[in-house]
């Protein structure tokens, strides 16, 4: 009985018309171009989907079905850490913008207490004048 299971090609060598699959259960599957539908070509890094046989000669990949080239999935990993680092920019921004508006309030308290000092500074200083 064969299971149906999804895998990335590791190589394909077209002039010998085979290679090789990584199944997602971490196994090789030897693939045979006869195991692939006419007009569709694996190379390395593409994503597939097969039927994972045990014969004679050891694990094989057959009726396979090109789900996306590797060249795609490639380009999909590129965009992610570009969105990620436009995500980054925007949280350091923010944390930049808040400790602006910490440092103002913590400024402005810092006045307060300042204002405040003089004024208990300058009722003592009338109050020693009046005595």
């Amino acid at each position: 009985m064969a299971d149906t299971m999804e895998g990335t090609v590791k190589w394909f060598n077209v002039k010998k018309g085979f290679g090789f699959i990584k199944g997602e259960d971490d196994e090789d599957y030897f693939v045979h171009f006869s195991a692939i539908d006419k007009g569709t070509f694996i190379r390395e890094n593409d994503r597939v989907s097969f039927e994972a046989v045990q014969t004679e000669r050891g694990k094989q990949a057959q009726n396979v079905v090109l789900l996306q080239k590797g060249s795609e999935i490639a380009r999909e990993g590129q965009e992610e850490p570009q969105e990620e680092q436009e995500e980054g920019r925007a949280e350091e921004e923010q944390e930049e913008k808040q400790e602006e508006q910490e440092t103002e309030d913590q400024e402005e308290e810092e006045q307060e207490t300042e204002d405040q000092e003089e004024e208990q500074a300058e009722e003592k200083q009338e109050e020693k004048q009046e005595k």
